[in-house]
């Protein structure tokens, strides 16, 4: 059976992205070991709290490898933490390696307005992908988030939002997509984006 697979390593929302991919019909596994990330068709790496603790959980957890492996040969979306831990590096309570797939890294967002932003903000699209076919300009996503990515390399980076500073909001390369926002949690906008997503692998409804 193809699946996507929601990887498991002790930092994740899980159920509620799982929950959104029932909805929409597609097969899905909540994936605790590297051979159910290894055959998975398409992964998502969910993430809640400190950059450094989900890192360490995730090194703990022996799923690094599969999961490094997994972002380099098929679909796969990083979501909220999920995303920030594809780049390189972050400055969250202490300077901190992430994944290394996307150059750049994370730090603190310098805006006038409080942290963290909790709520709803409009998309920007700045480099349309397969993710954000049939999105349109200023739909809005759900956020919650103190810290934000500074890709190295613009052409990175897919969708921005305004919080008092543009907040990059989407980053997309090749079959590698990061979501700052959660789609699961984003309502018929978010849930658009994650079946486009799922269609980009094999797994069928």
């Amino acid at each position: 059976m193809s699946y996507i697979a929601v990887v498991d390593y002790g930092a994740g929302n899980l159920m509620s992205v799982q929950n959104s991919l029932d909805f929409l019909g597609y097969e899905n596994k909540i994936a605790a070991t590297a051979a159910d990330i290894a055959r998975a068709e398409g992964v998502i790496l969910p993430g809640v709290g400190a950059f450094p603790d989900a890192m360490a959980a995730l090194e703990h957890s022996g799923l690094l490898d599969a999961v490094y492996r997994a972002a380099k040969e098929k679909p796969f979306l990083g979501i909220c933490l999920g995303m920030q831990m594809l780049f390189e590096q972050s400055d969250e309570v202490r300077p901190c390696r992430g994944l290394g797939l996307l150059p750049g890294r994370i730090e603190r967002i310098q805006t006038p307005l409080k942290l963290p932003q909790i709520g709803w903000n409009a998309l920007e699209i700045l480099h349309p992908n397969a993710m954000t076919a049939g999105v349109q300009a200023g739909d809005y996503v759900y956020f919650v988030h103190s810290f934000m990515a500074r890709p190295a390399e613009e052409d990175d980076l897919a969708c921005v939002t305004d919080y008092g500073v543009r907040v990059p909001a989407m980053v997309a390369r090749g079959n590698l997509f990061g979501c700052q926002f959660h789609p699961e949690k984003s309502g018929e906008v978010g849930l658009k984006m994650l079946k486009n997503f799922a269609e980009l692998t094999e797994v069928g409804k």
